[in-house]
């Protein structure tokens, strides 16, 4: 009882952490390390308690070490201004033609990316290309669905995915084929709803925000695009070939970037090279995102350790019944909480021997979390950066987006559910 009131007392200043000001991964490293420091002075065996937290450890750092090094190669990318490569293709002046550009855009490299990364790129581009500020809020919105269901059907799209991968719940081929569909469901419903109100505008293409990169050359930018996206791209055929964790495809795969990188400035002096560098990347990275997933899935994994999630599961399968159902709430609920330990909670609630690898229930869970959390603009890191950026108001987007958000994840959740 101590441990579920800690836990939920750590939830809540997680999910208020504007208002009380308490950053969340403060409260989520001190809601995981009470939670096991509880646990360990409930009077079970110390020892059987070490073995469940050296287990729990082990998956942690699998998760934590793969977003380290997705996050630097991407860091890496953006540095070299590789991402030019793309957005200097975007040149419509149409709007309905820009909308489907720059969503099945972000679709796409959402799936190779994490949906956080794809949505301030896109948004660095609308700046470029969008100079009415109401109108860019629109396809700002767009984008944040855009994101957040491109990250659902890859295992490297978004983190909630990659955990399903890493814990042997989903395997890359299966869910790509599973959820590709639905996702893109998601995001047409809304696209073709917008494109009929947008019908007829036209892009005023003038540039409104200067770069401040430091300038690379056109082989610096494709050397380090292309190496580092194929790196990403490599890491399920790496798992595949050699059963390896997916955490050391990744690691061999910044190791690449990162050699190739020096190769390519090694002529330069050390002022020059510095902001070319994986050290400087890993600067720049979130670090504090790290810890607040140590912290929350160290917190989750306690609760599973004392058997509170097994209880919850079964009491909302003698409440529900249906799977289905509890799933879907599963991602309502994420437009309003992190999706991180939502997934998490539901990864020890439902265990591999009962629900095995490729399940129904992991499918559709990797889908809801991952779509759902559009619904609201606070429901997704992708929202949440948008709305910083682009300075869209909570209630501006439940009014205009929210309700087409809703309508694509319910359509895409009955397009998997049909077939």
């Amino acid at each position: 009882m101590l441990i579920t009131i800690i836990f939920f007392v750590g939830y809540l200043a997680i999910a208020f952490e504007h208002p009380i000001k308490i950053n969340k991964t403060a409260s989520a490293l001190l809601v995981g390390t009470i939670c096991w420091t509880v646990y360990a002075m409930s009077g079970t065996e110390s020892q059987s308690i070490q073995e469940k937290l050296s287990n729990h450890l082990s998956f942690i750092a699998e998760i934590l070490f793969f977003l380290l090094g997705a996050m630097t190669i991407v860091e890496l990318i953006d540095a070299h201004q590789g991402f030019k490569i793309i957005t200097d293709q975007i040149s419509s002046k149409k709007s309905v033609t820009l909308l489907w550009t720059i969503s099945l855009l972000a679709f796409f490299l959402s799936s190779v990316l994490d949906n956080l990364t794809t949505a301030i790129v896109m948004i660095s581009l609308l700046r470029k290309i969008v100079s009415d500020t109401e109108q860019r809020k629109f396809f700002a919105g767009i984008v944040i669905i855009a994101a957040n269901a491109g990250g659902a059907w890859s295992p490297i799209g978004d983190v909630t995915t990659t955990m399903l991968w890493i814990g042997g719940q989903i395997t890359p081929l299966h869910i790509m084929r599973s959820l590709f569909i639905p996702s893109l469901v998601s995001l047409v419903i809304p696209l073709i709803y917008l494109s009929y109100k947008m019908r007829g505008q036209v892009i005023d293409n003038q540039t409104i925000e200067e770069n401040d990169f430091i300038e690379t050359s056109t082989k610096e930018r494709n050397t380090m695009f292309f190496v580092g996206l194929g790196t990403l791209l490599f890491v399920p055929i790496f798992k595949t070939i050699t059963h390896l964790p997916p955490y050391l495809g990744m690691m061999l795969g910044l190791g690449i970037v990162w050699v190739v990188g020096e190769i390519l400035h090694s002529k330069k002096d050390e002022e020059d090279r510095q902001a070319f560098t994986a050290s400087h990347a890993l600067s720049r990275i979130d670090s504090s995102s790290i810890l607040f997933f140590l912290g929350i899935l160290l917190a989750i994994g306690c609760l599973e350790s004392t058997g509170l999630l097994q209880s919850l599961a079964i009491s909302m399968s003698n409440i529900v019944g249906n799977q289905d159902v509890i799933i879907l709430i599963i991602g309502l609920v994420s437009a309003i909480i992190d999706n991180v330990p939502l997934v998490a909670a539901t990864m020890g609630m439902y265990d591999l021997r009962s629900f095995p690898t490729d399940h129904r229930i992991w499918e559709f869970l990797a889908y809801c979390a991952g779509t759902g959390g559009s619904i609201l603009i606070i429901g997704s890191a992708a929202g949440v950066a948008i709305m910083g950026m682009e300075k869209i108001d909570f209630l501006w987007y439940l009014k205009r987006i929210s309700l087409l958000a809703l309508l694509g994840y319910f359509a895409g959740a009955g397009i998997y559910l049909l077939f």
